[in-house]
């Protein structure tokens, strides 16, 4: 009988590729998966582990981190990163580039890539800008920081206002067979403001943007890739405005994509009632029709993607008046419990919720992760669905704790995270 390295056994086995939920055992050698399935024989002396009948599943693949070097350590670090991400059972991150200086040349790229290395204990993919300083002028050297290990380009939350530019940045990527990932906004409309427009938006006095403003965004970048054949994805579709251009888009056979954020996903523009600044987000929060109509969409497979959009920031910057508060939350820690609420509130499959947080991303990045499937790596999550907790931002691994989750009662516990079959985290016992 074949020796293994380490089996799992007594699990609910999760496989997003097979769309599927079943009871078994997954055998790890030599760092990748080497057999699933109900029959894994148990042999004395093998290193196992009984995993009492909980769900282990591909480790989360996160697009759209962002971690504070260079620039802005004191945010948050590779290590701490690291730490908070294998604490929620992310096992890869993709970061963004909207770093201080930004990530828009070979020269960071590498010393972004060789501290990531240093310090941190989960996969690192990085994006790279996709115009210098993130100005939407000029374009970066996109060939050079592909080669340099920039997984795909974006300037994050400032699209680029300039047509002519970013069909050019389009153009230049189609031919380098490289993404681009947009953020669907017009950027004039939506500048400055801290609210969706709404009556709860003029009662608080808050500068708002139409939901409307997030369509035309989509549409202007859709009609781009449309002439140039380029591979696109949406970072953020929130609004069921833009659901009808993204799907003729698709349908249409463009190379097109679009994600969501957890926030977006399980808030609405009524909990900014009390200007409470941990949750203004960016873009902000929705009604919740549209957030219903974007749960609809994953559910669907319209949207493919689900991220955290981790934006760690210190308390001086969201201890303001919302208006002036800086826009962002953690959520590394608390991707997977607050997904789960799509499970156990709005029906969402186990397995589909998976692909979204595993499986598509990683097909996206054209990643070998996100499967439970023979020769994948052994990257994998082992959660205990059952037992509810409240979540406290104090216990929170991220150097930064704005989370809108706070005091709130979650399900969804990480119980171990593995990458290439070596633990890297696990939870202390309750």
């Amino acid at each position: 009988m074949p020796q293994f390295d380490l089996i799992l056994h007594n699990a609910q086995l999760i496989s997003p590729e097979q769309n599927s939920v079943t009871s078994g055992a997954v055998a790890i050698n030599q760092g990748q998966i080497a057999a699933v399935g109900a029959d894994i024989p148990l042999e004395s002396g093998q290193k196992t582990i009984d995993c009492g009948d909980n769900y282990l599943s591909p480790g989360l693949v996160d697009i759209g981190v962002k971690i504070g070097e260079p620039g802005e350590r004191h945010k948050e670090s590779f290590g701490s990163a690291a730490r908070a991400a294998a604490a929620g059972g992310v096992t890869t991150i993709v970061t963004r580039p909207d770093t201080s200086p930004p990530i828009d040349n070979p020269e960071t790229l590498q010393f972004f890539c060789q501290r990531a290395e240093t310090d941190a204990t989960v996969r690192i993919q990085p994006i790279a800008a996709l115009t210098k300083g993130r100005k939407g002028r000029e374009m970066t050297e996109i060939r050079l920081l592909k080669d340099a290990g920039a997984i795909a380009f974006s300037d994050c939350d400032k699209p680029v206002r300039d047509a002519k530019v970013m069909g050019r940045c389009l153009t230049y990527c189609q031919s380098h067979n490289a993404l681009v990932i947009g953020h669907p906004q017009n950027p004039d409309l939506s500048r400055d403001a801290a609210a969706t427009s709404s009556a709860l938006a003029s009662l608080m006095g808050l500068p708002s943007v139409s939901s409307l403003a997030e369509r035309m965004g989509l549409e202007r970048d859709l009609a781009l890739v449309e002439i140039t054949g380029a591979s696109y994805h949406a970072d953020q579709i929130t609004t069921s405005a833009a659901l009808p251009p993204l799907e003729r888009a698709i349908h249409d056979g463009h190379k097109v994509s679009a994600g969501t954020s957890i926030h977006h996903l399980t808030l609405n523009e009524l909990d900014i009632s009390k200007y409470r600044t941990f949750y203004k987000v960016k873009p902000p929060l929705r009604a919740e029709t549209d957030r219903a109509a974007v749960v609809e969409a994953v559910a669907d497979g319209l949207i493919t993607v689900i991220s955290s959009m981790h934006t760690p920031q210190d308390e001086e910057s969201k201890r303001l008046p919302f208006e002036t508060a800086a826009s962002g939350a953690v959520a590394l820690e608390t991707l997977l419990p607050a997904a789960l609420r799509l499970h156990l509130n709005d029906g969402l499959p186990l397995p589909t919720l998976f692909r979204a947080l595993s499986y598509h991303p990683s097909q996206l990045l054209g990643l070998d992760t996100g499967r439970l499937s023979v020769g994948a790596p052994a990257d994998l999550l082992l959660f205990d669905l059952k037992s509810p907790f409240t979540l406290d931002r104090h216990r929170l691994l991220s150097k930064s704790r704005n989370t809108p989750f706070d005091g709130q009662m979650l399900q969804g516990q990480v119980l171990r995270t593995f990458l290439n079959g070596q633990e890297i985290y696990r939870a202390a016992p309750l």
